[in-house]
């Protein structure tokens, strides 16, 4: 039994595929060339080198089956491998967004349950082999000859050109780390030149966004507004005719909007990548590029709006932890959940409902008597996962302090209830989705004048289990206004009439859209082109160049 267990095991760790999707009896049937090799390797040493071989050989297997179970986590959620230079961000991301949604105890005990896992992996995969080490060294020749024939199976079948399944042997596993981590160390070198080239760096604030003097310019991110919602057949109903009916009611209040896709640099997460790749005019895609982008002098979108003169606001709402960041950004003004006079429930991940950020930015900033034109950054966190409970909309004039949202949370579904069923847990999303549209076309309804002109966007698609796999970077964006004018100048962007974007509608990299913009509102030639072709690789796409 024992035996056996331990050919299960090392079977399972030398061909277990890297996504769960994968994950089928098919996938064993690979012949693991990596195993005969180990056979024949045992059958030529002697003893004492035999023994420390097998132990090493034991650990070093260990380790890579966490690598694939790691890797299958990153395909669930950012639809990518992890890339063991860069992504160690994200397990800290990973376990305040636990903390938020199901709280400190149950984190705790996950992170004690990961630890054991992980520890147990180690011991047993290594004892595994070992002992088949000492079986295969007691029985040498029909060892010999098993190895023989599989070896001889598979150059057969390389020769032949036969799979049966998708292969993720080990030693490819290694070599696609290894060629991922070199990648990684060369991008740095690679965003470096990248980012020395900037058309806009040495001009004036007099020459800067003209065309949108005296305007309120807000770009607001909807967290995990993809293009899947506006075109899965299971999402798309309901979020379409929340965008239709809000671009009647904006067209009845004199507003006009053109809208289109861009595609983000991040998947399933990693926001802040696709916020820095928006404002900055750069390609962030991966954790390096971030840190290497907020220490450097390069001037945002946000920056270049305060050298024109305007005040520069962020509302952040999901921040919770200092922010050293916004310096970078150039921001007049940082608003996060501690200054925000926030006095109602959690909504699980999202600290307050769309609603009320809205609220408290329009009494904080354009509620004053005479204020400043301003450029604002407000994401939008309801739609964050775990995608319950949802707030729901009230009266603009009851919003107050937030403490009248206090019975919501327990009306609504629990994050534990919602994940117990992936079809739940899309409904959920959907839902999500189409508050955080609605309280952002209310705002512009309740509280948009002739001076506002609103961007708001998508920063990534959800994780896979609302899109499978496969779906694209995509996200939808629309600009608001009541300024034809605006609308005017952006004719020849070709964008779509409404809120909705089409299935034609055009798609740009988002690491474009800073100098676009620029160019269209500013009297400035035509800056360089972008570090990004028109449509990202999918090497760049998947979080390395």
């Amino acid at each position: 039994m024992a035996t056996a267990f331990a050919c299960l095991l090392v079977l399972f760790a030398l061909n277990a595929p890297t996504q769960i999707s994968h994950l089928t009896p098919w996938s064993f049937a690979r012949v693991p060339m990596e195993g005969v090799l180990g056979v024949a390797l045992v059958l030529v040493l002697p003893p004492k080198p035999r023994r420390v071989v097998a132990a090493l050989a034991g650990a070093v297997l260990a380790l890579l089956t966490i690598v694939k179970i790691i890797d299958m986590g990153f395909y669930a959620v950012l639809q990518r491998p992890f890339d063991p230079l860069l992504d160690w961000a994200y397990f800290g991301n990973a376990v305040d967004f636990l903390t938020a949604s199901f709280g400190g105890a149950g984190v705790a005990g996950a992170i004690v349950a990961v630890a054991v896992l992980a520890a147990g992996v180690l011991l047993l995969i290594t004892l595994s082999v070992v002992r088949l080490v000492r079986i295969v060294a007691r029985h040498r020749t029909p060892a010999a000859g098993a190895a023989g024939t599989l070896g001889a199976a598979w150059i057969a079948c390389a020769l032949l050109g036969v799979q049966i399944a998708p292969e993720v042997p080990v030693a490819a596993l290694v070599r696609d780390h290894a060629q991922q981590v070199r990648a990684s160390l060369r991008d740095r070198e690679v965003f470096a030149e990248q980012a020395a080239v900037d058309a806009y760096r040495d001009t004036p604030g007099s020459e800067l966004l003209t065309a949108l003097r005296g305007k309120d310019v807000i770009v607001s991110f909807i967290e995990s507004y993809g293009r899947d919602a506006v075109e899965d057949p299971e999402l798309a109903p309901q979020v379409d005719a929340v965008l239709d009916a809000g671009t009647r009611r904006l067209r009845a209040a004199g507003y006009a909007s053109r809208s289109a896709f861009l595609t983000s640099p991040t998947y399933g997460g990693g926001s802040w990548l696709a916020h820095a790749t928006l404002l900055s005019g750069l390609w962030i895609n991966n954790q390096q590029r971030y840190r290497d982008l907020v220490a450097s002098d390069r001037l945002t979108l946000t920056g270049l709006f305060r050298r024109a003169g305007r005040r520069t606001v962020a509302v952040m709402p999901g921040n919770t932890k200092a922010w050293p960041e916004g310096s970078f950004y150039g921001y007049d003004r940082v608003y996060d959940s501690h200054n925000l006079g926030y006095r109602g429930p959690g909504f699980n991940w999202g600290t307050m409902p769309d609603q009320y950020t809205l609220s408290a930015f329009q009494r904080l900033e354009r509620a004053k008597p005479g204020h400043a034109p301003m450029m604002a950054e407000i994401p939008l966190v309801s739609s964050h996962a775990p995608w319950a409970p949802i707030p729901r909309l009230i009266d603009w004039n009851a919003v107050g302090d937030g403490s009248v949202f206090g019975p919501m949370p327990a009306t609504g579904d629990s994050p534990d209830a919602v994940w117990s069923d992936a079809g739940r847990v899309r409904a959920a999303y959907r839902q999500s989705i189409e508050y955080s549209l609605s309280a952002l076309i209310s705002y512009v309804e309740t509280y948009g004048d002739d001076d506002l002109v609103l961007v708001f966007l998508g920063d990534h698609q959800a994780a896979p289990i609302v899109t499978g796999e496969g779906a694209s970077h995509d996200v939808p964006i629309t600009i608001v206004t009541r300024d034809r004018a605006v609308l005017d100048r952006i004719s020849g962007w070709n964008w779509q009439d409404g809120l909705n974007p089409g299935p034609k509608a055009p798609v740009w990299p988002m690491n474009t859209f800073r100098d676009r913009f620029l160019t269209t509102f500013s009297p400035h030639p035509t800056p360089s082109p972008a570090s990004v072709p028109r449509r990202a690789g999918a090497a760049a796409l998947q979080g390395w160049s």
